[in-house]
């Protein structure tokens, strides 16, 4: 039994998103920082809002420091998305694999996804929605952005695959 936070005023549950995911346009302020560098700052993000996950915002390319970026061979399958290819981070001589990822070939549905990256907020140094720092969602798989905005319990902790 899982047992869901009732949201605030102003706050959203991630069980009341639906699923299969739902794209929207965020005009919110997003940055994704590495080592004192801004990787990525955008008001034009894509948030895809999932049952039980924290959104995750997809940043158009035009809005990313591609210089610090180069795509690596590995890739995972979405059920919804399609597949994924993801980007390994190069910064100062360090690297760090799979920072993000994004969607060359979208599925049906999740087009507006082409020319954006998503970054897992637990392999940068600091993801900002507006001024409010994000924190990590739990798991090695997912890369929900949470805020205090958004209640959950969330997937990706010990125990929860089977949500």
């Amino acid at each position: 039994m899982i047992n869901r936070i009732e949201p605030q005023v102003g706050q959203e549950s991630v069980w009341d998103y639906p699923r299969p995911p739902r794209i929207e346009l965020s005009p919110r302020r997003v940055r994704v920082i590495h080592q004192g560098i801004v990787i990525a700052e955008s008001t034009r993000t894509r948030r895809i809002l999932e049952t039980s996950h924290p959104p995750t915002y997809y940043i158009p390319i035009d809005d990313i420091q591609l210089v610090y970026l180069v795509k690596n061979h590995h890739h995972t399958f979405c059920e919804y998305k399609g597949t994924a290819s993801y980007w390994t981070l190069k910064i100062n001589g360090q690297s760090v694999m799979n920072v993000g990822w994004s969607y060359e070939k979208p599925a049906q549905g999740y087009e507006n996804l082409k020319h954006h990256i998503a970054f897992y907020p637990s392999r940068v140094d600091a993801c900002y929605i507006d001024d409010e720092q994000v924190m990590a969602q739990q798991g090695d798989f997912y890369g929900g952005w949470i805020t205090s905005d958004v209640v959950g319990p969330f997937k990706g902790g010990a125990g929860t695959w089977g949500w």
